[in-house]
Order: C-alpha cells, then sequence, then structure tokens
C-alpha cells in the first residue's frame, strides 16, 4: 500500500511540473566559419521540441555568443557584446548565457575572471554535446524526446549556404593568431562533405560557399595530397547544386590544376577570393609569406590569359611593422595597374604572441590610418572604373532578397559573395521568387550598386 501511494506521489509530482521550454537565441559574430559553427549547435539544440529559436534578444531565456578574437577589435567587440547581454540577464529577461568560440580558445578561464555572469564557456571541441550542456546548466536531464535533423539549419537565406571543409591553419603569417587559436590545419573527411552539401540542396541550397582559412590546402593532411579539385568534381556532380564560390585560395597553392579546374567545372563560379596581403617583396618577407610580388602578377596573368571572364577578390593589409612609404606606393601602383575586381583593407593589428609584434619599425597609427584612406580611395575609383565597363551586360543573377519598402530585387551576378561584393539592385514588373536564376541587363552603377532591369522573364531553375 505505501508503495502504490508513493508511486502516485511521484507521479503527482510529475504531472505538476512546469514544462521545460526555453528559448534559444544566438549571436555570431566574425567569420563565415563561425557562422557555420553556429549553424551546427542551432541544429543539434533543433533536435529537441522543448527549444525554439528567437532573433530578438529581449525574447531569449538562454543566449549563445559566438566569438571572434583574430584581431583586438573582434575582442572588444566580443566583449561589448557580452556586456550588452548581460545586461538583459541582469534585468531578469535572461536566464543564463554561454560564451563560444575564439575568445574562450585564446583566453579561457580568463573570460569567466572578467565576466564572472557569464554561465558556461565552450570551446569549438564542446559544440558536439552542446545539448548536454544547456540542459546541465537549467539542472535538466536529457530528453528521450528527440528528432534528427537532416540538414544543418542555415541562418543565410534558403539559396545559399557556407560549407566548411577545413579548420585551424598551418601557414603561421607574421601577423596572425589563428593557427594559436583555432590549432593546425584539419582537413573534414571528404564524404562528410558531400554529404552535408546533398542535405542542403535537397533543401534548397543553390550555391555552396566553400571556406576555410586556406582551401586550397584542402586534404593534405588527411590524405596526403591536394584534394580540393577532387572535391570540387564530386560537388559538381550534385544535381541540384547550381554554383560554387571559392573562397580564401593562398596564392601559392593555386597550381595549374585548380585553374583548369575553375575554367572547365561549369558548376565553379568564375570568381577566386586569392588574400595577398601585400605586393612588396620586402613586407611579404616580413609577414612570411609564401611567394613574390612576380610569382603573384604571375598568377594572376595566368588567371586572366586562361580565363577572361575572371574575377578575383582580394584583402591587403596596410602598415605592418617595417612597410615603408616606398612599400605603400608600390602597393597603390600594383592596384592601379592590376585593377582587381573586389577587394578589402585593413590596418596591421599588433597581436601580442605573434611574431611581428616584436619586430622594430612598428608604424604610427596616424600613418596607418592615413595609408588606409588612401588606399580604400584608390580602390573606390579602380571598382567604379571597372564596373561602370559591365554596364550594358546581361548576367544571370540569383535573386536574394525583395525590399518592398522600396519595390525592387536584390541579386548577385557570379561575380558578387554574399555580404562583401556589389550587389544588383532591379525591378520587375512579374513577381520574381527569392532563391531563383534570372537574367538581368545592367544598366548603371552607382554609390556602390549596380542598377539593372530584367532581360528575360525566364527563371533557370
Amino acid at each position: 500500500m505505501a508503495k502504490d501511494k508513493k508511486v502516485e506521489k511521484e507521479k503527482k509530482e510529475k504531472s505538476d511540473k512546469v514544462p521545460f521550454n526555453k528559448k534559444v537565441g544566438f549571436i555570431s559574430l566574425g567569420c563565415d566559419k563561425n557562422r557555420v559553427d553556429t549553424e551546427n549547435i542551432i541544429t543539434k539544440l533543433s533536435c529537441y521540441p522543448c527549444f525554439s529559436f528567437v532573433y530578438n534578444k529581449q525574447e531569449a531565456d538562454v543566449i549563445i555568443i559566438n566569438t571572434c578574437s583574430f584581431l583586438k577589435v573582434a575582442r572588444d567587440e566580443a566583449e561589448d557584446t557580452i556586456r550588452e547581454i548581460l545586461e538583459l540577464k541582469r534585468s531578469g529577461s535572461l536566464q543564463k548565457l554561454i560564451v563560444a568560440g575564439c575568445l574562450p580558445l585564446l583566453e579561457g578561464e580568463e573570460v569567466l575572471k572578467k565576466f564572472p555572469e557569464v554561465d558556461k564557456i565552450i570551446v569549438p571541441s564542446d559544440y558536439n554535446k552542446i545539448d548536454e550542456i544547456v540542459f546541465s546548466l537549467f539542472g535538466e536531464d536529457i530528453p528521450e524526446e528527440k528528432t534528427e535533423v537532416e540538414a544543418r539549419i542555415i541562418t543565410t537565406p534558403m539559396h545559399y549556404a557556407y560549407l566548411k571543409i577545413a579548420d585551424g591553419c598551418n601557414n603561421r603569417c607574421a601577423y596572425c593568431k589563428i593557427p594559436f587559436i583555432r590549432g593546425k590545419y584539419v582537413s573534414l573527411p571528404m564524404e562528410e562533405i558531400l554529404k552535408e552539401a546533398e542535405a542542403l540542396t535537397n533543401k534548397g541550397v543553390k550555391e555552396i560557399i566553400l571556406v576555410a582559412q586556406d582551401i586550397t590546402r584542402y586534404g593534405m593532411d588527411l590524405y596526403k595530397g591536394f584534394k580540393l579539385v577532387e572535391l570540387l568534381r564530386s560537388l559538381a556532380k550534385l544535381k541540384k547544386l547550381s554554383w560554387i564560390r571559392l573562397l580564401y585560395c593562398y596564392p601559392d597553392m593555386l597550381d595549374q590544376e585548380l585553374i583548369d579546374e575553375i575554367e572547365n567545372n561549369h558548376k565553379v563560379l568564375k570568381y577566386i577570393d586569392i588574400p595577398l596581403q601585400h605586393i612588396s617583396n620586402n613586407v611579404l618577407k616580413l609577414m612570411k609569406r609564401r611567394g613574390t610580388k612576380e610569382e603573384i602578377i604571375e598568377k594572376i596573368n595566368l588567371l586572366r590569359k586562361k580565363i577572361p571572364d575572371i574575377k578575383i577578390r582580394s584583402t591587403f593589409m596596410v602598415g605592418f611593422p617595417g612597410e615603408t612609404e616606398k612599400d605603400f606606393k608600390e602597393l597603390c601602383k600594383f592596384l592601379e595597374e592590376y585593377k582587381l575586381d573586389n577587394v578589402g583593407f585593413f590596418k596591421y593589428s599588433r597581436e601580442e604572441g605573434t611574431a611581428s609584434y616584436d619586430y622594430e619599425n612598428q608604424v604610427e597609427e596616424k600613418v596607418k590610418d592615413k595609408r588606409l584612406k588612401k588606399v580604400q580611395e584608390l580602390q573606390e575609383k579602380i571598382a567604379t572604373k571597372n564596373n561602370l565597363k559591365l554596364v550594358g551586360n546581361t548576367y544571370k543573377l540569383i535573386c536574394d532578397e525583395y525590399d518592398a519598402k522600396h519595390n525592387f530585387y536584390v541579386g548577385r551576378p557570379y561575380f558578387s559573395a554574399p555580404d562583401i561584393d556589389f550587389q544588383v539592385l532591379f525591378s520587375s514588373y512579374k513577381k520574381i521568387k527569392v532563391g531563383s536564376f534570372i537574367d538581368v541587363k545592367i544598366t548603371d552603377f552607382n554609390q556602390g550598386y549596380f542598377i539593372g532591369e530584367v532581360e528575360f522573364d525566364e527563371f533557370a531553375e
């Protein structure tokens, strides 16, 4: 009899218990490789019906901030974001805050010392047990009820997704903390990448953007040989995949085989991101970059000869220790002569632990600022001239969004990567489905945007 009463009591307590349901918010800082990590975390938690996901931070019960710590400005942004979210916790609307990613990797327990109200710090190796971590923070056991998710939940529009093929870096450039933060270069198994790509395309993704610190090195650690070309050929066999975009190709690894693949593989876009960082041999040597100015120019000329419609994106650093006025002028001359299509610039950041931290001839901040402004203005003129030459041409665009307020569509041709390159604003008398392909004639380039008009209302899926 006593046993029956105990069972009844346990049943009543169980039935009286408030169901465990939590709203989860995410903030992803830094690069698109971080974005993929964040999406994997979301996907892991989405297997449990008790979690729902919210964009409004004020609505969240728990927030996960995925941080970047590549540069001081990124660490400052991460810490400012933590402070902002902790205000929500102090006000009582937020219950738990988890800080993930590169800041905990770099600073470890120091993050908790600096922000004791943070409930948990996690590093990438913890991501596969994020469900255990979140449930334990609320004193809950992992429920048996669980659903499997077929494909990674993406935070981009449904028609394109980033696909991380490796983590870490072996290049050891003199200015860079990434090898210290993310460790050695580790390729993901090809079968896993292809499986994920297929799942994404089955979900509606038409453009896959390959990312890693250096995608050209893919496979060397895992297969003892460079396997990017083989990966591209396998990806191209996915029937529902239309575009493959290449980001972050280290210049000296851009060999003839890869160039031929870009030329001949109809799904690989004639677009490539090659982070060059500088062009002066003096600065390249100080940076501990492989390759020379002459080799870089030879590679650019080869790309343009083999693939006349290739569009090249790059990034350059100004103010590196030892960069002289002559070096800087050499960079400006190179930009004027070779007229790269899309270019980003940033100032050198003196990062403790890197080789260049102890270099002599550190460049003054005001000189860095002056040089940065000059190259940005120079490249803006170059890009404007480049882009005005495209006026009158018709390109196949992928429609990214519709702006209902202003009644125009936003799209990208093959030579524009999301968020970082020039977009096309165009109108159409016929409704266009976001994520579809449409032929658009470029009619103008103004204030950093192409203006276009629908040439044919034919949708090539």
